[in-house]
């Protein structure tokens, strides 16, 4: 995609590629008028599963809230798919590889009690995520919002409720897996169609991840994709709380302990998985001062 000479809407216009991923790329765009920076993310018309337009849907109906992105537009351009959105600094998961695969315990903390807010706050709009993982939440960039997590890729999203009626979706399970492996519940491995408590196991496994470095499951071999798909549900679900908390404060178990015991269509105790966190911040005396690991130079 020639991206020096296209111009959205009359108003955004594409600079250089900063990202790529399964569903396509992401350019950088300057507003042409004031020179006001944005992220567009760009679609191939013919994806064999195309996602754009109905994440601009999905985001629309979630705007106005801290940690969410705001979109601008989304239209065709050629061959493509377009979506001008809010820009913003790098992922979770590359600051994570900068600070050499190590947050500490009190940067975790922090973590765990935006992105629980993050989830709450999409749960309440009848939505769940379905691929929650650290390359869906990025830092602010500027001074105003740098102590700030946003929740991106809505693309998987799905109601899990009826915002008229309220009717709860129907338990299934023969679904086919969705999202990341890596992050993915034991319910969602085992086909069971997603709910609420799915998208906090795998943040509870982000969590794990952050503190240890790795999760249990990680670089497991296999001859094929299946096999390798069935090798790590194997690990999940032998491996216990306290075995994959082991080592952490025990906070971190009663999580996975509080989470894994959801039913189907109940409501998380939002306040209660935050407060477990805010509990080893109070009880290793730290601060929360929204200054993470990242912002300290080492």
């Amino acid at each position: 995609m020639n991206s020096n000479v296209i111009i959205l809407e009359n108003k955004y216009k594409l600079m250089k590629q900063i990202g790529k991923g399964a569903f396509g790329e992401v350019y950088m765009a300057q507003d042409i008028e004031n020179g006001q920076e944005y992220a567009v993310k760009v679609e191939s018309k013919s994806a064999k599963y195309p996602q754009l337009n109905y994440e601009y849907k999905v985001m629309r109906l979630l705007a106005d809230c801290i940690g969410i992105p705001s979109v601008y537009w989304c239209g065709e351009v050629d061959d493509k798919v377009a979506m001008v959105m809010d820009k913003f600094g790098p992922s979770l998961e590359e600051i994570f590889v900068y600070c050499k695969r190590k947050f500490s315990c009190k940067t975790v903390c922090m973590i765990a009690d935006q992105l629980i807010q993050r989830i709450e706050y999409l749960h309440s709009r009848f939505f769940i995520h379905r691929d929650v993982k650290p390359d869906n939440f990025l830092v602010g960039r500027t001074n105003e919002t740098r102590q700030y997590l946003y929740m991106i890729d809505y693309g998987l999203a799905k109601r899990y409720r009826d915002p008229k009626t309220l009717e709860h979706i129907p338990y299934r399970n023969d679904k086919n897996l969705t999202g990341t492996v890596r992050y993915a519940s034991t319910h969602t491995h085992n086909g069971i169609e997603q709910a609420r408590r799915d998208d906090l196991e795998s943040l509870g496994f982000i969590l794990v991840y952050f503190f240890n470095g790795s999760l249990p499951w990680q670089g497991i071999k296999a001859q094929t994709k299946k096999e390798k798909y069935e090798k790590i549900k194997e690990s999940k679900t032998s491996t216990t709380s306290a075995s994959l908390c082991e080592g952490l404060p025990e906070e971190f178990e009663t999580y996975f302990d509080t989470v894994r015991d959801l039913s189907f269509e109940e409501r998380p105790d939002y306040t209660l998985l935050r407060n477990l966190f805010k509990q080893v911040m109070r009880n290793k005396d730290y601060e929360y001062d929204f200054i993470f690991d990242w912002m300290v130079p080492s």
